[in-house]
């Protein structure tokens, strides 16, 4: 007998952003929750930088067109903090 499985990823539906945390609510139901510091571009961008993101793929990913920054589910799933990071945060 054989199964079929699919995965299903979860993606982003709402994104908050303050001066020490990511907070990401998937369409899952879980919230992912990481150090803003993960993310230097985020970290060092104003509270209004930071208030502007774009879904990408229809959650699949997130973008800040302001700073640059795009970052995955997938990635924050993983705990993958941006190679910009500091080595000591990975």
């Amino acid at each position: 007998m054989s199964s079929f499985m699919f995965k299903v990823q979860p993606k982003a539906m709402t994104i908050v952003c303050s001066d020490d945390e990511l907070r990401v609510s998937l369409t899952d139901g879980r919230t992912l929750t990481v150090p803003i510091a993960w993310f230097p571009r985020l970290a060092h961008a104003s509270s209004s930088e930071r208030a502007e993101y774009e879904l990408l793929g229809d959650g699949e990913g997130i973008h800040w067109p302001q700073v640059d920054e795009d970052i995955s589910v997938a990635g924050l799933l993983a705990g993958q903090p941006s190679i910009e990071a500091k080595p000591a945060l990975a």
